[in-house]
């Protein structure tokens, strides 16, 4: 499995207000979506989240995303190495990803930019 990088998961109160600085700190534009409720700004390697705090509470259990070259053999590699998969792999507007306990009790995403077959 390649991991190409991580991006740092962000809860904000007030995503208008937050976005301006990550993206003076990024050097470039956000990428906006919405998925679940919550309203996501992608700069950089920062994931802004904003919405209701019921959603924001589950996001929040999530250290980090991780980006690979494919969502199916992080899958593979991850129950082989003892972490258990909570969701996943499912269609994100981002790509595919999954989320994953580590043996330790991390939880991670992970995602890819390749369409499902």
């Amino acid at each position: 499995m390649d991991i190409l990088g991580a991006t740092l998961r962000i809860c904000v109160d007030d995503l208008e207000a937050s976005v301006p600085f990550y993206e003076k700190l990024a050097g470039g534009p956000a990428l906006r979506f919405e998925r679940g409720g919550v309203s996501v700004a992608a700069v950089g390697c920062f994931l802004l989240m904003s919405g209701p705090e019921s959603e924001l509470e589950i996001l929040r259990s999530i250290a980090a995303t991780i980006a690979v070259t494919d969502v199916d053999e992080a899958h593979q590699v991850l129950t082989d190495s003892g972490a258990r998969v909570l969701a996943g792999p499912v269609e994100t507007p981002a790509g595919r990803n999954l989320i994953a306990v580590h043996p330790d009790g991390s939880v991670y995403e992970y995602v890819d930019r390749r369409p499902s077959t």
